[in-house]
């Protein structure tokens, strides 16, 4: 609170009073109905007003990352929407936390790697983008960790994903170090790895937010937001067309049951 006026409440990004309610120093509604979520978002998390450009980019992110298919994130959110249909919010929890941990984790893993291995600056062109691109991925190889953004479940021979959103970012003007470096593991990585791995929506994703200004430690959070979209979509249909049932007794009837080793 502010000695002046004790019923004025302001914070890091906005303030509130009797009378009035501000965001990121502008009366709230001046911007209801101009801002679009996207660009409150990235306006929010790199501090600054987003160009049409970046927020381009952002929305095309949200969508690659919304989610497919009946991933460990659907089915623990199903899960859960079965056994408590009164808690939607406990369906989200879970499949947010609960079964998504490990997958949103990847967007994040790309960006931090690519951010360590451009910390000394950007290459000048793509020759210097493939040695940079050897020596984090040599790097990784003799740590035995694996390269983040490579390989995929499904998509074995190209993630469809990735060469849209890279192509998207060229045309917003935001093909920046991160996706230019991404794309030079793509390149080099077979010579050293011993196989072709395709380089992954998730992975793209993360240099692509990295490349508009999402600081590292905020592409998880980015992720959730995407996340969020596919989880309602699932419970929705979850709602119409319950699969919650069909997949715990999946899991029971085939779960094995053995005694603690000593």
């Amino acid at each position: 609170m502010t000695d002046q006026n004790p019923l004025t409440f302001p914070t890091a990004i906005g303030t509130s009073s009797p009378t009035s309610m501000t965001l990121m120093g502008h009366d709230i509604t001046e911007l209801l109905g101009t801002v679009g979520f996207s660009d409150l978002c990235l306006w929010l998390m790199i501090g600054a007003r987003p160009d049409a450009g970046q927020v381009r980019v952002f929305d095309a992110v949200m969508v690659a990352l919304a989610d497919h298919g009946l991933t460990p994130i659907a089915i623990a959110s199903r899960l859960t929407y079965y056994s408590a249909p009164d808690s939607i919010q406990g369906a989200l929890a879970a499949g947010l936390l609960g079964g998504g941990s490990r997958y949103l984790g990847v967007t994040e893993d790309t960006g931090r790697f690519l951010a360590a291995a451009l910390a000394d600056g950007a290459p000048a062109d793509d020759a210097g983008y493939d040695e940079l691109a050897v020596t984090a991925v040599t790097a990784a190889r003799e740590q035995h960790r694996l390269v983040p953004g490579l390989g995929h479940p499904v998509h074995k021979n190209g993630d469809p994903r990735t060469p849209v959103v890279i192509r998207i970012a060229d045309e917003a003007g935001y093909r920046g170090p991160h996706l230019r470096l991404f794309e030079a593991v793509g390149r080099v990585h077979p010579q050293i790895l011993g196989r072709t791995l395709p380089l992954n929506g998730a992975g793209v994703c993360g240099a692509a937010l990295a490349d508009i200004g999402v600081p590292v430690d905020l592409l998880r959070g980015a992720v959730l937001i995407a996340r969020c979209a596919g989880l309602l979509g699932h419970l929705r249909e979850e709602m119409t067309r319950p699969l919650g049932e069909s997949i715990y007794l999946a899991v029971d009837r085939h779960a094995e049951y053995r005694p603690e080793q000593s």
